[in-house]
């Protein structure tokens, strides 16, 4: 027998990881997960900014970095200032990295709901490719003679039914994206 649950297990992780990228655009509003695709240069070594300090929500309007050794300071400072994705312009006062989050014109607001139905679409293919190598999967099985056509086109309409689910999931939480981006 066939077994669809690998492919839709792989299915639901595309939409959890596309969940997660959108979670990094910003919106007006501070939120520490924004800086997660932060890089900083320490010791030596590149690591992620939650492993060199601990990030926090000011205000609405500002995300203060608190650094776990004050000499990675200007370290943070920089990867964050550098990270030309984020637009962000950080201060430091020798004990905290504040990072303030400028409010979204209208143009930017357009252009990161551009970004968000660029990333929606990514999802789209992945769970294209994902249903049809079940498909060619079960195919190769079915010209083998291990299942029936009958158990194929069970098995395609599973899949269809699995990915219109899949669909619905993913557009309804892109339109809570595109509300959040959207709101002043």
């Amino acid at each position: 027998m066939f077994d669809t649950k690998p492919y839709e297990t792989r299915m639901q992780q595309a939409i959890s990881h596309t969940e997660e990228e959108l979670k990094k655009l910003r919106t007006g509003r501070a939120h520490p997960s924004m800086l997660d695709s932060v890089i900083v240069t320490a010791y030596g070594a590149s690591m992620p900014l939650n492993q060199v300090g601990n990030v926090t929500v000011a205000d609405s309007q500002m995300l203060q970095v608190t650094p776990f050794d004050p000499g990675t300071l200007q370290a943070i400072n920089t990867a964050i200032r550098d990270n030309q994705s984020l637009g962000l312009n950080p201060s430091d006062d020798g004990h905290v990295v504040r990072v303030p989050i400028p409010s979204l014109t209208t143009e930017r607001r357009q252009a990161m709901v551009k970004q968000l139905g660029e990333k929606v679409e990514d999802c789209r293919i992945q769970l294209r490719t994902i249903r049809h190598d079940a498909l060619k999967d079960a195919k190769a099985k079915k010209d083998a003679k291990e299942i029936s056509e009958d158990d194929y086109k069970r098995i395609d309409r599973g899949l269809t039914d699995s990915m219109a689910t899949m669909q619905s999931t993913l557009e309804s939480v892109a339109k809570a994206k595109e509300q959040e981006i959207m709101t002043v």
